[in-house]
C-alpha cells in the first residue's frame, strides 16, 4: 500500500523496484476528486471526502494515473484502487470549489453537480438517530443508514446512485486496474454492494484473461461484540480481517502473557475468518495512527524491529492474502495515549502539493517516505513468499515461549527469537542438505550471498 504516494512516483517503482522484485500489486490512495481543507492543513484523511468522480487528486490528473497503470501493468504490477463509494464529503464541508479539481460542490445543500448527485441521493430520510450521525454500533440499521462521522452517506438501494458508482468503477477498470479496496463496507448494506459489483465490466483483456473479474478486498472491521460481521460480505470478495495485526501486534509485543509459541494454529484456529476469505496486514493506514481498529497493539515502522519481524512472519505464514505497508513520517505528538497530529498528510511542499519519493544512495526513501517495502528484511520475504507459495506450513518447532521455527514444504525456512536469550538448537528443516541463504541477515548477490 503506497499510502499517499504520487502516481508519477507509483509508475516509477513499479519499474524499479516492485516489478523485479515480484510484488504483486499496489493500493493506491483514493483516485477520486477530493475536498480540500486548510483547517486542519490539507490532512491525510481529506481524500476519503469525495466531492466527484473526476480522476484528478492530490497524487495527480487522469494521464498520470492512466500512466502509472499502464507502466505498472506493463511489468506485472496491478493496481488495486481505494474506492470511497459509501459516502461524500463532510456535511459540514462547505460550498465552492476547495475541490481537487476545482469543481464546484456545495455540502450543505447536497450538492455535486459534478456526478451529478442531489439531495435525493442520500440516506437521511432513512437514518433514525437524532443527529443524523452514527450513534450506536449495537443497531445495524443506524451503521448502515446514518452517517459515518458527518460523512453524507450516499442512497445505494437507488439505481440511479448504483449506476454513478459503477461509472466510477468501471472507468478504472477499462484504464487497466486489477480490482478495489472498498472502504467503510461495514456502512453499506451487502445486497447494495452485490448490486454494484454486479455491473462491473470483466479486466482489460490488454492484461488480463478473456473473463477475468475484479479482484475485491473489503474493509470490514469486526473484532467481534457487534452484529455486523464479515461473514456477511465474504461471499462478494475477500474482507479484511483486522483481528491479525491486532493479535499480532499483541504477541510480538508479549502483551498479556502472549507468547509466540501460541501461533502453531496461526490463522482459523484463532478465531480469524476463513483463509480464502482473508486480506490480512501488520498494520494499514488507519490503525498505525490510533483510527479504525487494532488499539495500541499495532505494530508499525515506529516499532521498525518488532515491525520487521511481524513483517516477515506474515509473509512466511501461509494464510492470507498478504498486503505490506509503505508509510510517510509525521511529526507524533501523544498527548494522554492520542497523537494529537493523527491527522497529518503526506510530506509536502510549502503549497500543500505532495512531495516526490526520492530513493537514497542505500535504496532507502527520503524526505519523511519511510518505505518499509524496501527494507530489505521486507523484500527479501517478499521474495520467500513468492518462492514458497502453495507450499504446506510444516517442521514446527517452539521452545515454549517467544522463539519458533517453522518450514513451508521444502522451499524454505524461518526462525524468530523475540526472547531476552541466544537460540542455539538444531532443527528439522525439510529443507534438501546445503548451505542456505540468511535472507534477514544479507541477501542474494550475483551467486554468492552479502
Amino acid at each position: 500500500h503506497l499510502f499517499e504516494w504520487r502516481w508519477a512516483d507509483i509508475a516509477a517503482e513499479c519499474e524499479r523496484f516492485l516489478g523485479p522484485n515480484g510484488v504483486g500489486g499496489v493500493q493506491i490512495s483514493p483516485p477520486n476528486e477530493h475536498i480540500v481543507l486548510n483547517d486542519p492543513w490539507r490532512p491525510w484523511w481529506q481524500r476519503y471526502q469525495p466531492v466527484g468522480y473526476n480522476l484528478c487528486s492530490r497524487s495527480g490528473n487522469e494521464n498520470e494515473l492512466r500512466d502509472m497503470i499502464t507502466r505498472c501493468n506493463n511489468v506485472g504490477v496491478n493496481i488495486y484502487v481505494d474506492a470511497i463509494i459509501n459516502h461524500m464529503c463532510g456535511a459540514g464541508g462547505g460550498e465552492g470549489t476547495h475541490s481537487s479539481c476545482g469543481s464546484w460542490f456545495s455540502a450543505g445543500r447536497k450538492d455535486f453537480p459534478s456526478i451529478p448527485f442531489t439531495h435525493l441521493d442520500f440516506n437521511d430520510h432513512k437514518c433514525r438517530t437524532g443527529s443524523g450521525n452514527i450513534e450506536n454500533y449495537g443497531d445495524a440499521n443506524q451503521v448502515r443508514d446514518c452517517r459515518l462521522v458527518g460523512l453524507l452517506d450516499l442512497a445505494l438501494e437507488k439505481d440511479y446512485v448504483r449506476g454513478k458508482v459503477a461509472d466510477f468503477m468501471n472507468k478504472l477498470i477499462d484504464m487497466g486496474v486489477a480490482g478495489f479496496r472498498v472502504d467503510a463496507c461495514k456502512h453499506m448494506w451487502p445486497g447494495d454492494l452485490s448490486a454494484i459489483y454486479g455491473r462491473l465490466h470483466n479486466l482489460n483483456t490488454k492484461w488480463f484473461n478473456g473473463a477475468s473479474r475484479p479482484f475485491i478486498f473489503q474493509e470490514v472491521i469486526d473484532l467481534g461484540g457487534e452484529p455486523i460481521t464479515s461473514r456477511e460480505y465474504s461471499h462478494l470478495g475477500r474482507v479484511t480481517e483486522f483481528k491479525y495485526g491486532a493479535k499480532l501486534g499483541g504477541i510480538f509485543r508479549k502483551w498479556n502473557g502472549e507468547k509466540l509459541s501460541y501461533t502453531k494454529n496461526w490463522g482459523e484456529g484463532w478465531g480469524f475468518m476463513p483463509n480464502g476469505d482473508a486480506l490480512v496486514f501488520v498494520d494499514n493506514h488507519d490503525n498505525q495512527r490510533g483510527h479504525g481498529a487494532g488499539g495500541a497493539s499495532i505494530v508499525s515502522f515506529w516499532d521498525s524491529k518488532l515491525h520487521k519481524m511481524a513483517v516477515s512472519y506474515m509473509l512466511a505464514h501461509p494464510y492470507g492474502v498478504t498486503r505490506v505497508m509503505s508509510s510517510f513520517r509525521w511529526n507524533r505528538q501523544i498527548v494522554n495515549g492520542k497523537d494529537q497530529n493523527d491527522w497529518m498528510g503526506p510530506p509536502s511542499h510549502g503549497d500543500g502539493s505532495t512531495k516526490s519519493v526520492p530513493i537514497n544512495a542505500d535504496q532507502t526513501c527520503g524526505d519523511g517516505w519511510v518505505c518499509e517495502h524496501r527494507w530489505h528484511q521486507i523484500k527479501n520475504m517478499i521474495i520467500f513468499r513468492n518462492v514458497v507459495n502453495g507450499q504446506p506450513h510444516s517442521n514446527w518447532w517452539d521452545n515454549k515461549s517467544n522463539q519458533v521455527a517453522f518450514g513451508r514444504g521444502n522451499r524454505g525456512f524461518i526462525v524468530f527469537n523475540n526472547d531476552d536469550w541466544n537460540l542455539d538448537v538444531t532443527l528439522n528443516t525439510g529443507m534438501p542438505g546445503g548451505t542456505y541463504c540468511d535472507v534477514i541477515s544479507g541477501q542474494k548477490e550475483g551467486r554468492a550471498n552479502s
